[in-house]
C-alpha cells in the first residue's frame, strides 16, 4: 500500500471543502428550473459524440497518464441484472480524471455523476455536461428538491448515479474522509443497491517520478453491491448503509476501517495532519 503523503495541495480545514479555484464563471443559474437531466436532442447528440471520443481516445490517454488499473470488474458482470435496474455508486475523490476512470471501469454502463455546481459554471462546464455531470445546487430548498426528485426518478427507472461521498476532491489524499449521506440517501429512497468503489495508489517508477514528476499511479477497486436493510426504520437504514459503504471503501482502498484517520460520518469534520 503506497501513501503519496504529498504536501503539494492546499487541503482545506473542513474535510468536505473545495480548494480548486475556477478561472471563469459563465453565469449558469443552478435553480429549480435547471435541466439537471437534460434529454434534449442537442444534449443527447453531444453526449453521444463525447462517449465515442472517450472510447477511441480519452480512456486510453487517461490510462497512460494515471497508470490506471481496474480491479473487480467481474462484479459488474455477476450483478448485471441487478445493476441494470438502477444503482448508486460512491467512491473517494482524489483526481481531476477520476470520473473518467469510473466511466472506463463501469462500461458499458453510462453513469451520471453529481458534481460541485461551480464545475458546471466553470471552464470545464461544457465537458461536465457532456459526461453526464449533474450539479448539486448549494442555495435554495426548491432547487435541491428539483435535483433530488429528478435523481430519484432516474435511479428508479434504471440509471446509474455516481456520488463522491466525501463531498470534494482532494488530490492524492489517502485517508478516506468522512462521508456525507447523499449516496446512502438515494439508495434507500430509491430502494436500489449502493456500489462502493475506491481509489488507491501505487508508487511510480523512476521515469514517471523523476522526469514527469508524477506523484502516484491510480488503482480503482470495485466492491460488491450493498443493499439497504429493510428490517431497519428509514433513518437507521440510511445510517446503516452509510456506515457499511464507508467501511467498504476503506477496505477496498487497502485501509483497515478501525485504523482510518477519520470517523465515517461527516459532521463538519476537520482535517487531521498526519505527516
Amino acid at each position: 500500500m503506497f501513501d503519496p503523503k504529498t504536501k503539494k495541495f492546499p487541503y482545506p480545514e473542513d474535510t468536505a471543502s473545495h480548494y480548486i479555484i475556477l478561472k471563469k464563471d459563465d453565469g449558469t443559474v443552478v435553480d429549480k428550473d435547471y435541466p439537471y437531466y437534460d434529454h434534449s436532442r442537442k444534449r443527447k447528440a453531444l453526449q453521444g459524440m463525447t462517449r465515442v471520443l472517450l472510447y477511441i481516445l480519452v480512456f486510453w490517454v487517461a490510462k497512460i497518464r494515471t497508470g490506471l488499473r481496474v480491479h473487480g470488474r467481474k462484479v459488474l458482470k455477476e450483478n448485471k441484472d441487478l445493476l441494470k435496474k438502477g444503482v448508486v455508486s460512491c467512491s473517494n475523490h482524489v483526481h481531476f480524471w477520476d470520473f473518467i476512470a469510473v466511466m472506463y471501469a463501469t462500461r458499458p454502463f453510462k453513469p451520471y455523476v453529481l458534481v460541485w455546481e461551480n464545475n458546471i459554471r466553470g471552464e470545464n462546464g461544457k465537458l461536465m455536461k457532456n459526461v453526464r455531470g449533474v450539479p448539486i445546487p448549494s442555495e435554495g430548498i426548491r432547487a435541491l428538491h428539483a435535483m433530488s426528485s429528478q435523481t430519484c426518478e432516474h435511479i428508479k427507472t434504471g440509471s446509474w448515479v455516481h456520488i463522491y461521498s466525501e463531498g470534494s476532491m482532494w488530490e492524492y489524499y489517502m485517508p478516506i474522509r468522512p462521508f456525507k449521506d447523499g449516496a446512502a440517501y438515494y439508495a434507500v429512497a430509491c430502494d436500489r443497491p449502493l456500489l462502493p468503489m475506491a481509489f488507491s495508489y501505487r508508487r511510480p517508477g523512476w521515469i514517471r517520478r523523476v522526469i514527469f514528476k508524477q506523484i502516484a499511479l491510480l488503482d480503482l477497486h470495485i466492491g460488491e453491491p450493498l443493499l439497504p436493510n429493510k428490517d431497519l426504520p428509514y433513518e437507521e437504514r440510511k445510517m446503516d448503509l452509510l456506515l457499511r459503504s464507508h467501511r467498504a471503501v476503506c477496505e477496498l482502498a487497502g485501509i483497515k476501517p478501525e485504523e482510518n484517520l477519520y470517523p465515517p460520518v461527516y459532521d463538519h469534520s476537520r482535517r487531521i495532519d498526519y505527516y
